[in-house]
């Protein structure tokens, strides 16, 4: 049995996630090999003068995230592939960050806390999917999806997100990257017309040749916004036209100046903004699709992540036959898992499904089934109000600590999502100011280059994977850098 020696500073709270990282620095530098059994969870409590409880979490965490193993009648012992050499940790293995490297520093800000991953819970539905699936439902599946996740998400989001959809109008897609490119080019007449009839209940082409189009759309995008994804719409077919965000959202008078047949948002919590789309402008926007004929397209990238108040209800469920609502499991669960969902009009979602099959023959059909299991099993509910917490905590400490150490830092957005957006003095150095956040293990990136209009220096500041306990002295240090 491993003695361990673990630093822990009880006055800055955490202190389960302290033991956790402690251990886990200790199996990722090699001081605890692999198969290393470590002390009961009562011993090392009473080693270190900490609750039991504390070192319970601290197991089950590392337990979640696969550096540890935990049987009956053996103990806790480290897994077999978490720990690695001192050599093999300088070196690194392409998996992951090197030992040495902070895990917190150089990622996305909107990206989640990917040791959140509840793998216990998931592995349990992959389980029970495997376990209890005939063997045909292994075959090519339903290019629009499985029948089952289908069914689950059409309740979940009309129960959560206040959706107006059935199962016939969900496709699921490889993330919400290839929904939106999806949706893009059927609004562009790029994908096959598709009859109002079927073929062993999938949708058939009309074979009615088409009218000439121009395979390109007009499509606003809301200023300032993500930039990664503009190639992205771009190749899709869409003739981009960026249209200002204020306090209240888009500014819908600007949006029919510009002729757009569509329109790209991300109402419950604007990137980067942070702001949601008030009622007033959403009343205004309905009325504009439906007086001009336009589409919106709803990214719904993080909406399940309202801290301060019940989520705001998606724009799909006052208009579906004008909304396309896009949505994953990226920012709930992890980007890694490639699951996402189109909620369309019928006539759309049937040309995204034939498109399916036609191009790849639709999503894997196995984590749709794990999936399904997770949301009716109530696993993921369970799962988003424990992140929820967490990150409420995260963005309150980051918060504090920005109001303590900067306070001429300004913080905008409502308390939700993964991210905050932080306006800088006026003439500060966005690019510097991202560069030095980023090597004191913030996750930052500068505003101005998602702005079509000018605009107060800013940055995006991520949230997720920072921990409570590390808040104050990264902002500490970040404060320090700026003003050197």
């Amino acid at each position: 049995m491993a003695d361990l020696h673990l630093t822990v500073d009880r006055a800055a709270g955490g202190v389960a996630a302290q033991v956790a990282r402690e251990l886990r620095e200790a199996v990722r530098h090699g001081r605890l090999a692999a198969g290393v059994r470590l002390p009961a969870s009562r011993e090392l409590a009473r080693d270190l003068g900490l609750s039991r409880g504390v070192v319970v979490e601290a197991y089950e965490q590392l337990v979640a995230e696969g550096f540890l193993l935990s049987r009956v009648g053996v103990g806790t012992v480290v897994a077999p592939a978490a720990s690695r050499s001192p050599e093999e940790g300088r070196a690194g293995d392409g998996i992951g960050p090197a030992a040495g490297d902070d895990p917190y520093r150089g990622r996305r800000a909107t990206a989640p806390d990917l040791g959140a991953f509840p793998r216990q819970r998931w592995l349990a539905s992959m389980r029970r999917a495997l376990a209890s699936l005939p063997s045909d439902a292994l075959d090519y599946g339903d290019p629009g999806g499985v029948p089952a996740l289908r069914e689950e998400l059409a309740a979940y989001l009309g129960r959560v997100r206040a959706a107006d959809v059935g199962p016939d109008g969900l496709v699921i897609v490889g993330g919400v990257a290839q929904g939106m490119s999806l949706a893009i080019q059927a609004l562009a007449g790029r994908l096959p017309v598709v009859a109002d009839r079927h073929d062993l209940g999938w949708f058939v082409r009309d074979d009615t040749p088409p009218a000439p189009r121009p395979g390109r759309i007009r499509l606003a995008i809301e200023d300032p916004t993500g930039v990664r994804q503009l190639p992205l719409l771009r190749a899709a077919g869409a003739d981009l036209v960026a249209v200002g965000v204020d306090d209240e959202g888009v500014d819908v008078g600007a949006l029919a100046a510009t002729g757009a047949r569509a329109v790209l948002l991300t109402p419950a919590h604007q990137y980067p903004t942070g702001v949601v789309l008030s009622p007033r402008r959403r009343a205004e926007l309905i009325a504009w699709a439906v007086a001009t004929g336009a589409t919106i397209l709803e990214d719904d990238y993080d909406a399940e992540l309202r801290f301060d108040r019940d989520p705001v209800g998606c724009l799909q469920g006052l208009a579906p036959d004008r909304v396309i609502l896009v949505g994953s499991v990226s920012k709930s669960l992890a980007p890694g898992l490639r699951l996402g969902w189109v909620a369309a009009p019928a006539r759309i979602a049937a040309s995204l499904r034939l498109a399916r099959a036609e191009l790849d023959l639709g999503s894997p059909v196995l984590e749709q089934y794990v999936l399904a299991d997770f949301i009716t099993t109530g696993g993921y509910d369970r799962h988003l109000r424990g992140t929820r917490r967490e990150y409420r905590a995260r963005r309150d400490a980051l918060v504090r600590a920005l109001a303590v150490h900067l306070p001429e830092l300004v913080v905008r957005g409502v308390s939700a999502g993964l991210h905050l957006l932080a306006e800088l003095p006026a003439g500060q150095d966005e690019t510097g100011a991202a560069r030095a956040a980023l090597a004191c293990g913030l996750a930052a990136e500068p505003v101005a280059p998602m702005r079509h209009a000018p605009g107060p220096p800013a940055l995006v500041m991520g949230f997720a994977r920072l921990p409570v306990h590390r808040a104050d002295e990264a902002v500490r240090a970040f404060a320090d850098a700026l003003r050197r």
